[in-house]
């Protein structure tokens, strides 16, 4: 497995080597020792998570409360997604820069998350499955979601018409999230990164 890291840190691209042969082709797409010797920390999955999504439909930007924070992998299962992953962390040098990736089933990279980050992605075929191996497991009331079409993030979509959930099309945008304290900053997570 190729792990690269993207333009924001704490953000990799894992790029998995597929074996072909007569019957079609085997990749491995998660090895622990391989994963925590690229991020310098362990990253050990607590719960597994998947979506089904139609052609259009944009879901994000997610992140976690820190405390409990949440690190995540994402991959595409089938069909594909354009994937961003923004840096939500007050006073980093990279606050508000983002990376964009085009994830297939059938190339099968994927897409390592640190907490403090956000994320989100648009499904670009009908029936789009998208897994998330997720550090934490789900805790009430801990979630953040920031609007994906916040005009100061400026987000790549390329959508016409997003369809967006009631909850992300009300969520607030980055400075309205910075006002009302969800947003962790970069000394706190470097601090939670250390301990992991």
């Amino acid at each position: 497995m190729e792990i690269q890291p993207l333009t924001v840190p704490g953000s990799y691209l894992m790029i998995p080597q597929a074996i072909p042969d007569a019957r079609g082709s085997f990749h491995e797409a998660f090895k622990e020792s391989e994963v925590s010797r690229a991020l310098g920390r362990r990253f050990t999955p607590r719960q597994i998570n998947y979506s089904v999504s139609r052609r259009g439909v944009l879901r994000g930007i997610h992140s976690v409360l820190l405390p409990p924070g949440q690190a995540k992998i994402v991959t595409c299962h089938r069909g594909a997604i354009r994937d961003i992953v923004v840096d939500l962390r007050l006073g980093s040098p990279t606050y508000g820069a983002h990376d964009v990736n085009v994830l297939t089933a059938r190339e099968g990279a994927s897409v390592f998350v640190a907490e403090g980050l956000g994320h989100g992605f648009a499904a670009l075929t009908d029936d789009t499955v998208v897994g998330y191996l997720c550090s934490t497991e789900y805790v009430p009331d801990t979630p953040v979601e920031i609007n994906p079409l916040d005009p100061d993030l400026n987000l790549p979509w390329d959508l016409e018409e997003p369809i967006l959930s009631a909850k992300d099309a009300a969520a607030p945008t980055a400075a309205e999230a910075t006002r009302a304290g969800l947003l962790p900053t970069y000394e706190e997570c470097l601090a939670w990164y250390a301990r992991m």
